[in-house]
């Protein structure tokens, strides 16, 4: 069972129509969009946003459905940083209506120079930054 309380950081996000289908329940592409928004935030309360960004590629993503968020729902999406290989992280991601766990996925990403988009190790800043904010040291890999 994912609780709420392994995560050190999570954002609220209110559900919106153009999310939803016809009977008012948030699409499954979209939870991607909110794991995504997560993310982004994560990034920003790491510090590593605007000149200090650091630069990732999706190589793999997954999402297990458990109940669905409906039309105008306060959630919390949940980020944690899991594991830090070389030149890679794994984020596990949780999204919550109050208790209860609606969705939770597995994101990848690798590190890249953003100008030639090639991959890179993570740099050691960002590494330390990371180890110091979680509250479970994430795998070394």
């Amino acid at each position: 069972m994912i609780l709420q309380d392994a995560f050190t950081f999570s954002h609220p996000l209110r559900v919106r129509w153009a999310e939803c289908d016809a009977q008012g329940i948030v699409f499954n592409v979209n939870y991607f969009l909110y794991f995504d928004v997560g993310m982004t935030e994560y990034m920003r309360a790491l510090g590593f946003m605007g000149d200090k960004m650091v630069e990732f590629f999706t190589v793999h993503a997954e999402a297990d459905y458990r109940a669905p968020a409906r039309f105008d729902d306060e959630v919390e999406v949940a980020i944690r940083c899991v594991r830090l290989g070389k030149t890679s992280m794994t984020l596990t991601a949780a999204i919550f209506r109050g208790d209860e766990v609606l969705t939770t996925g597995s994101l990848t990403y690798v590190h890249a120079e953003a100008e030639t988009q090639k991959k890179s190790p993570l740099p050691a800043a960002f590494v330390e930054r990371i180890i110091d904010f979680e509250k479970t040291s994430p795998e070394r890999s």
